[in-house]
């Protein structure tokens, strides 16, 4: 008889922690899956304005959590490493699950790794594959490359002395 009251308190003990499990379970499915094949395609190109600044489009581009994406990043009208534009994304990137940068033949598989930003010295496109993660608004900024300003090469952040401008990236 002294063995039934423990027993029960075991089973009361296993199913309190079980049971919080298995609810979360039956909410739904996870939101993706990261090696989900093919990705869903979103372009942004950066042209040269009337006013010599960059011009998105688009000037937000809207994705969902979870969902795979590859973002071509097209600069069709470069004339030069000075009038090239840079484009940078950090609070995004350190809230989606990076997978690869292409540029023409070379693929990059960062497989969560980070990057500062990409920079259109002529005219192409890179393509950067993601997923991502964290729901939110993240600032898009492209402006002029550092050196065109004569600031250090690689120097990350707002050209300020130059010409830029923001847009958006949100994920849902």
């Amino acid at each position: 008889m002294s063995q039934l009251p423990k027993c029960l308190l075991l089973s009361f003990s296993l199913s309190a922690l079980l049971l919080p499990a298995l609810s979360h379970a039956a909410e739904g499915p996870p939101l993706g899956n990261l090696a989900q094949y093919p990705p869903e395609r979103v372009l942004l190109t950066v042209t040269t304005g009337d006013d010599g600044g960059p011009d998105l489009a688009p000037s937000e581009i809207v994705l969902n959590s979870g969902r795979y994406y590859r973002l071509t990043i097209d600069c069709p009208d470069v004339a030069g490493d000075l009038s090239g534009w840079r484009v940078e994304m950090p609070e995004f990137l350190n809230n989606a699950h990076l997978r690869l940068v292409t540029v023409g033949d070379i693929e990059v598989h960062l497989q969560g790794l980070s990057f500062n930003a990409i920079e259109c010295d002529e005219i192409g496109s890179a393509h950067v594959s993601f997923v991502p993660i964290k729901p939110g608004s993240y600032p898009l900024y492209v402006g002029n490359v550092p050196l065109a300003v004569g600031r250090p090469i690689g120097e990350a952040g707002v050209q300020v002395e130059g010409k830029y401008v923001f847009g958006a990236i949100t994920v849902r």
